[in-house]
């Protein structure tokens, strides 16, 4: 039996981040789906399906930390990375203690390596 990419969600408000990252993913040979935004990863019916989150933690509405504390209080347990390129201080340090954080830019080894220590 064949085994499926691990599907990977990116949630990032910004445009061109998710669409190079959807890029770097799939040749790198996952599955990925985007989000705009943590309201639309929240809506999304195939969060059951997700592998890993790869997640911004500066986000207008709700950030990708306050996603991360929603997701717990749901009691949905999916492997986050955090990706910052600006983010306050306390978020960052809010993200580092949840879990793994990469500062944006980053390449595509350093994002690999996350999501393989994040889904172990």
């Amino acid at each position: 039996m064949e085994m499926l990419p691990m599907l990977i969600a990116i949630v990032d408000d910004d445009p061109a981040v998710r669409e190079s990252l959807l890029d770097l993913l799939e040749v790198s040979g996952y599955s990925a789906v985007t989000f705009a935004s943590a309201r639309d990863f929240l809506a999304s019916p195939r969060i059951p399906e997700m592998h890993c989150v790869l997640l911004d933690i500066s986000m207008p509405g709700m950030s990708g930390v306050e996603l991360y504390k929603e997701l717990n209080r749901r009691q949905i347990v999916v492997p986050v990375v955090f990706m910052t390129g600006h983010a306050q201080d306390g978020l960052i340090d809010e993200a580092k203690r949840a879990g793994i954080c990469l500062s944006k830019p980053f390449v595509g080894n350093q994002l690999r390596a996350a999501i393989e220590v994040a889904v172990k």
